[in-house]
């Protein structure tokens, strides 16, 4: 194994840096400690999700590592038309254009939009000043519940009241245009819409993947990594050969003590219902709701619970109905074809305990891309300019395999 690079955990980071290195011509052996790759973003043993996963146009880094992978087509928009959105405090069913862009079509503005509120939204974006959201936009509270909340906590998985407006800016920069709005999610899953097709690249580009394979050690001798410690095994690092650690926080901090990392973590709770839908997929957003956004494929329904820190300690047999009433009544006012009976369907209650860390104002923990010479680290929580999304998870793995293609 002289040269090879080894990148420990298979997760979207993970499977973005080798497939990184291989394409640079280095040997790559992949371990993950799970039965099957995908981290945050895996598909369970029955074939659904963990969660509902959601790109846009301007997440370039994440649609490039698609196109490599030839899974570019699996990702649909599906609501071209601006996104359906149901007000459950009002019954206001409307669609929302997720572009500024297309807020001058009356019917596709968002409610309390104005000048001041589009100035307010727009000094996320300036480099200076990092406060939360909620405090930005506190003049202007009918845009910031009905747009600015439901974005912020899509995507920093932090409530407004204490995400940082930075953050959100740097998502803002990104999506910038009609192009970069575009909402994309994948038509049958991240399994055979992104996971697989990653695994079959790399095992095209001749990589070694290895599951089941935990990390128990990581042995460092002046200033290098100088061996792996795995379960079956020692993997010593001579020769030329180098490491990436592409696995999440407490786990890097576990193998390297005193490691920067964050120390705080919003769960996200995902409600799977197994009930047939004809037509195609959709995708629809609540306000005043348990639910913030619905999911519905032909195989079944999803619900995402973002930030959701009592939701994640509520039993499924209560969040089940909850959430089935509320994604009922909007497919409902939508018209959603099929028929969607008053009892929920049977449910799959999928928790993320630990999904990403709390993006709240100031400077989150920079850690070193080459803590040791021949080791680098990956993960979203290794880019911080960007919130932990697959967009940073693609970035990261790039960013580390080129610091270990130059170790």
């Amino acid at each position: 194994m002289s040269g090879t690079v080894h990148v420990v955990g298979a997760g979207v980071a993970g499977l973005a840096c080798a497939l990184r290195l291989a394409d640079a011509g280095r040997r790559v052996a992949l371990h993950e400690a799970a039965p099957g790759a995908g981290g945050r973003a895996r598909s369970l043993p029955d074939g659904g999700d963990n969660g509902t996963h959601a790109l846009v146009g301007g997440n370039r880094a994440a649609l490039r590592f698609l196109e490599r992978v030839g899974a570019r087509d699996g990702w649909v928009e599906p609501e071209p038309e601006g996104l359906p959105v149901l007000d459950l405090s009002t019954g206001r069913a409307a669609r929302v254009s997720l572009s500024p862009l297309g807020w001058t079509a009356p019917g596709l503005r968002p409610a309390g939009v104005s000048l001041g509120a589009l100035l307010a939204l727009a000094r996320c974006a300036l480099p200076w000043g990092d406060r939360p959201v909620a405090e930005v936009m506190a003049r202007h509270p009918e845009f910031h519940r009905g747009f600015v909340e439901p974005l912020t906590v899509a995507a920093l998985n932090t409530p407004s009241a204490e995400a940082s407006s930075r953050r959100l800016g740097a998502v803002l920069l990104r999506a910038g245009g009609r192009a970069g709005a575009r909402l994309l999610v994948a038509r049958e899953g991240l399994g055979p819409d992104m996971v697989r097709p990653a695994l079959a690249a790399l095992e095209a580009a001749g990589a070694e993947v290895r599951f089941g394979a935990r990390l128990r050690r990581l042995a460092a001798e002046n200033g290098r990594a100088a061996a792996l410690e795995f379960d079956d095994g020692t993997v010593a690092l001579d020769g030329g050969a180098a490491a990436v650690l592409a696995v999440p926080p407490w786990e890097a901090s576990r193998l390297l003590p005193g490691l920067a990392v964050p120390s705080a973590h919003a769960p996200i709770v995902n409600l799977h219902f197994a009930h047939r839908t004809p037509g195609p997929v959709r995708f629809l957003g609540l306000l005043g709701a348990l639910c913030q956004w619905v999911l519905v494929r032909p195989a079944g329904v999803s619900v995402t619970v973002s930030a959701g820190d009592s939701e994640a300690r509520e039993d499924a047999s209560t969040l089940a109905p909850r959430a089935w009433a509320e994604l009922r009544q909007a497919a409902l006012a939508f018209g959603l074809p099929g028929a969607w009976p008053e009892a929920p369907a049977p449910c799959r209650v999928v928790k993320e305990r630990r999904a990403t860390p709390r993006h709240v104002p100031g400077a989150p923990p920079r850690p070193p891309r080459l803590p040791l010479r021949n080791l680098a680290l990956a993960g979203d929580w290794t880019h911080p300019a960007l919130p932990a999304t697959i967009e940073s998870s693609v970035l990261s793995g790039e960013a580390a395999a080129r610091a270990a293609l130059r170790a």
